[in-house]
């Protein structure tokens, strides 16, 4: 009968190694899975990630602008903002920066790099405004949005207005050729 129980308690004694092993490595996979990120997480905002991605449009001029944290630095077709002539321009650009304190310190604060195409100097210039408005508007929040609306709306909303189609018997889309009667 010696015989018979020392197998048997080898048997549980190798049974007993082999649960204490399969529970280590239960323990080492459920770490494993807790270290990993998870594939179905919310994405993060992009006020979170810290970069902010706007366009502005007017006529057919088209701005296109991102801005980081950073100290302040804005750049148009990778030149600094300085550099544009001539000033008037440049003062329509800067217009919703220079509106209060609150956007001045909020535009300090952001390193902007905007691309810009089509359309003449000015209404890119205006596009140009619109898209830093933009960047101010949503780094700002509600109230700064509110006060660039009520300063002037053509910097938030883009300008849906657009050039008629030319019609015939005429130079341009409303005007008549003119008549003789000689």
């Amino acid at each position: 009968m010696e015989t018979q129980e020392q197998p048997n308690s080898k048997v549980e004694v190798k049974e007993s190694e082999t649960d204490r092993l399969i529970k280590e490595v239960e323990v080492k996979v459920e770490q494993q899975e807790a270290e990993k990120p998870k594939l179905h997480k919310k994405k993060a905002s992009k006020l979170s990630i810290g970069v902010i991605f706007t366009k502005s449009k007017r006529k057919r001029s088209v701005a296109r602008a991102s801005a980081v944290a950073g100290t302040g630095v804005i750049r148009i077709n990778s030149k600094l903002i300085d550099t544009i002539t001539p000033p008037e321009l440049r003062a329509e650009m800067l217009k919703g920066i220079f509106l209060s304190d609150v956007t001045k310190e909020i535009a300090k604060g952001l390193d902007m790099k905007i691309n810009v195409y089509g359309g003449g100097v000015s209404s890119q210039a205006q596009a140009i405004a619109g898209a830093i408005a933009r960047i101010i508007a949503e780094k700002g929040g509600e109230p700064v949005r509110d006060m660039l609306m009520d300063y002037d709306k053509r910097l938030i909303t883009d300008d849906s207005r657009r050039v008629e189609p030319k019609k015939f018997l005429g130079p341009k889309a409303r005007a008549r050729f003119q008549t003789s009667y000689r």
